[in-house]
């Protein structure tokens, strides 16, 4: 123990503390600064953002397949770690050189800043935040590497004897964690102080409360009864917004004003269109239930949710501009810089792809594209769900690149057949007896029209399908089984409306969608 407490107050532990701590300065006060500028000017927000564009498509797989819907949090707690690492190696260069730890501090400010510049929709001056927080972290981290000079039990320090002062009075390990803790503790005042600030300065959330959605000229169409699964514990028809899966590029989500928004539609038009949300509030509106799945949701996963969509249809919109002969592509792009690139066919037929207003009666929640995004049946999202969208470039696959599709993802992105087991989950304990097997089914525009179950690698029997909706959703089934003691193991497979059964063969998330029958073991008792 009195050597772990020796080794907590070495001047190398003490220094790189110091480095810790002003590397919370400089993230405070540039949160505070940011309060006053685009989000996306934050230090945290420009360096998650510009290293998930340079992430390369296995990494993001591995992300989202290890944790999920939480790969944000995941990828904040990295950076945090990450930066208090790098702190503490600066703290103890500034200690034994000042010179060296002072120009490693401005080089990462440097970086920041360059982070922050390269955001879309980042203006020059939106890099005056890190500059303060560099300026004030430099200056922190000044203070607290003299203290530590100071101490004099301690043997000197091979810095610039002159730099430190030989003749200023000592001082102890006390003074130095007292002014470690006053940082410490300012720090949290300062980014507390910017994040309720910046809340305070926002009111994009109240308009958004506040929006009267029109009626639709075209309802959605009633849903049959009979939708859910039989089986208890499958996930709802519809998705509640506060439980639909979230997977974007997007760590701060943009704040957009209605008044503001516009969407321009060019490129390789015969008439470029500009519109405003009001445009779309006047249109003639359409109601749907879509189901949207993720590319990167692998066989059996969760990031599928379905949900009734009101919007401004997309071949309408195209009509408008008329698209000219030899385009194929709509490269749509966000606020924030994501783009997609959609076939155009897919945007000018009958199956509903929209200009989303409003999600499940409500409009759409900020982080799933407030205030407007796409909706496109039969699509994986990375190629079709733009949120936040304001940009349309009619154009052909051959003269442009989306942002996937530049980091290896295919073009096009039709979704394929899948089946998952949702109850009981894998490696469950049930009694033996009866046993309800359940889950979900999905083959937007083409549906679904049988489900099977394997046990144990004997005969496929047939599943009850629950009622459908419309092809472009998903499909529900149950499964009765009478289960006997011992381990199992269940498979399952779906076979869409064309006739074609959902293929065996195993294939990653990369780079157009996973495949495969999923395969869970578990114990009857």
């Amino acid at each position: 123990m009195k050597n772990l407490r020796s080794r907590l107050g070495s001047p190398a532990a003490l220094a790189a503390l110091a480095g810790m701590a002003a590397a919370a300065v400089v993230l405070s006060v540039a949160e505070l600064a940011g309060a006053f500028f685009t989000a996306r000017a934050t230090p945290l927000i420009a360096l998650g953002s510009t290293f998930i564009d340079f992430t390369p498509p296995w990494m993001k797989d591995f992300a989202i397949a290890t944790f999920g819907t939480n790969d944000k949090v995941a990828l904040f707690v990295g950076m945090g770690l990450t930066i208090a690492v790098l702190a503490g190696v600066l703290g103890m260069v500034a200690y034994r050189r000042w010179v060296l730890g002072a120009a490693g501090v401005l080089l990462m400010g440097a970086v920041i800043v360059a982070s922050v510049v390269t955001r879309a929709g980042v203006k020059p001056l939106d890099a005056l935040p890190t500059l303060f927080g560099t300026i004030a972290g430099l200056v922190v981290l000044r203070l607290l590497t003299r203290q530590l000079w100071r101490i004099k039990i301690w043997p000197e320090a091979p810095a610039d004897r002159a730099a430190k002062g030989t003749e200023r009075p000592a001082s102890t390990r006390r003074a130095f964690f007292a002014a470690t803790g006053i940082t410490a503790a300012a720090s949290v005042m300062a980014a507390t102080g910017g994040r309720l600030l910046g809340a305070a300065r926002s009111n994009i959330a109240q308009a958004r409360q506040s929006l009267q959605l029109p009626e639709p000229a075209t309802a959605a169409p009633a849903v049959p009864a009979g939708v859910q699964s039989a089986a208890a514990g499958v996930t709802p028809w519809i998705t509640p917004n506060n439980d639909f899966y979230r997977i974007d590029t997007a760590l701060s989500v943009p704040e957009i004003n209605v008044e503001d928004w516009e969407l321009r539609v060019h490129g390789l038009v015969e008439q470029e269109v500009r519109l405003t949300f009001q445009d779309l509030l006047d249109a003639e509106l359409i109601e749907s239930h879509v189901t949207l799945t993720c590319v990167s949701n692998p066989v059996g996963g969760n990031l599928a949710g379905n949900a009734k969509w009101l919007g401004v249809p997309l071949r309408d919109v195209l009509k408008m501009a008329r698209p000219q002969p030899g385009a194929d592509m709509v490269l749509s792009t966000s606020e924030d810089g994501f783009s997609a690139s959609t076939p155009l066919e897919v945007l000018q037929d009958d199956r509903d792809a929209m200009l989303a207003i409003a999600m499940n009666g409500e409009p759409l929640p900020l982080e799933h594209g407030y205030p407007v995004r796409m909706v496109v049946p039969g699509l994986y999202g990375f190629v079709s769900a733009t949120k936040w969208v304001v940009d349309l470039e009619v154009t052909r696959f051959a003269d442009s690149k989306a942002y996937w599709t530049q980091r290896g993802w295919s073009e096009r992105g039709p979704i394929k057949t899948m089946a998952r087991v949702e109850v009981p989950r894998s490696f469950a304990k049930v009694a033996a007896g009866r046993v309800a097997i359940g889950g979900t089914a999905w083959a937007q525009t083409r549906g679904i029209t049988k489900v099977e179950v394997q046990i144990d690698n004997g005969d496929w029997a047939e599943a009850t399908l629950s009622a459908e909706a419309s092809v472009i959703t998903w499909r529900q089934w149950s499964f009765d089984w009478e289960a006997t003691p011992g381990p199992h193991y269940i498979k399952v497979r779906a076979t869409d409306g064309t006739g074609e059964v959902q293929t065996d063969q195993r294939a990653d998330p990369v780079p157009d969608g996973a495949s495969g029958w999923q395969s869970l073991m578990l114990t009857v008792e």
